[in-house]
């Protein structure tokens, strides 16, 4: 994994951006939902309720930047260990969320994938992302991508034990599996990997998401709390992104050679 980092956003100097200088998949941590509410004494769920206004708009800057795939961190496993209101509160805004959104995304050509355990949520909430699935699964605009009770060794786990399956059935042997038949038993395997990782509110660390996929992704990190990232913080994330050299184990001779062939 890259690990150039920003940890401040600056608006001087902007380059314009162009089609092939932006990222195919972007991958976020949404991180800060709660400190911003704290900072405005309001209740931890307010910071999640604002949350979910930025997702909206970073949606809708993705979509017009024609990025492909946008996958979102929304809950992970370990964070059934917060307080069990806040919990409660967070799965009761995932399916008012989901309710209110999943029309309008549709409207808008946009397709909705929801990874994860989803056993771990009640059976309304289940529902509810199956029918949202269900409604934009023929869209072919963005794709955006919820990683809800998801986690990177819990995603590595479950394609192993599916292999495993396969193994023990006698449709494969152990001397079969390779890098690309685990990757097909990964929760994206239908899509490219992430180019642009970004994790917002400060902390440096990717947090058991997307473990597999990220081997070769860029990583940004921002202070900029989740609810305060607007289109001129993606802005900073996709500048930063173009100005970097991808080189997937190669010199940077050998990709300027590449981009000059």
């Amino acid at each position: 994994m890259s690990t150039q980092m920003l940890s401040n956003n600056t608006h001087t100097d902007k380059k314009i951006l162009k089609s092939e200088d932006l990222p195919r998949h972007i991958a976020i941590i949404m991180d800060g939902n709660g400190r911003w509410a704290l900072k405005r004494y309001l209740p931890r769920i307010a910071g999640h309720k604002a949350g979910v206004e930025a997702v909206r708009g970073v949606v809708e800057s993705c979509a017009k930047k024609d990025i492909e795939v946008l996958t979102l961190f929304a809950f992970s496993s370990e964070n059934w260990r917060r307080p069990e209101k806040e919990v409660g509160l967070l799965m009761e805004l995932f399916v008012t969320a989901l309710g209110r959104e999943v029309n309008k995304l549709h409207k808008n050509n946009v397709k909705l994938k929801v990874i994860g355990d989803r056993l771990g949520f009640n059976a309304r909430l289940q529902k509810g992302i199956a029918n949202a699935e269900d409604l934009t699964k023929d869209n072919t605009g963005l794709v955006v991508v919820i990683a809800a009770n998801y986690g990177g060794r819990w995603d590595i786990t479950h394609a192993v034990k599916k292999l495993g399956e396969q193994i023990e059935a006698g449709e494969i042997n152990a001397a079969d599996i390779t890098p690309e038949l685990l990757d097909s038993a990964l929760s994206l395997t239908e899509y490219p990997e992430p180019d642009l990782f970004i994790r917002t509110g400060g902390e440096k660390r990717i947090s058991n998401f997307l473990l597999w996929q990220l081997a070769y992704t860029e990583l940004y990190f921002t202070d900029v709390l989740w609810p305060d990232f607007n289109d001129a913080a993606l802005e900073d994330s996709l500048t930063s992104f173009a100005g970097r050299q991808r080189r997937f184990g190669q010199t940077g001779e050998q990709v300027e050679l590449k981009k000059g062939a």
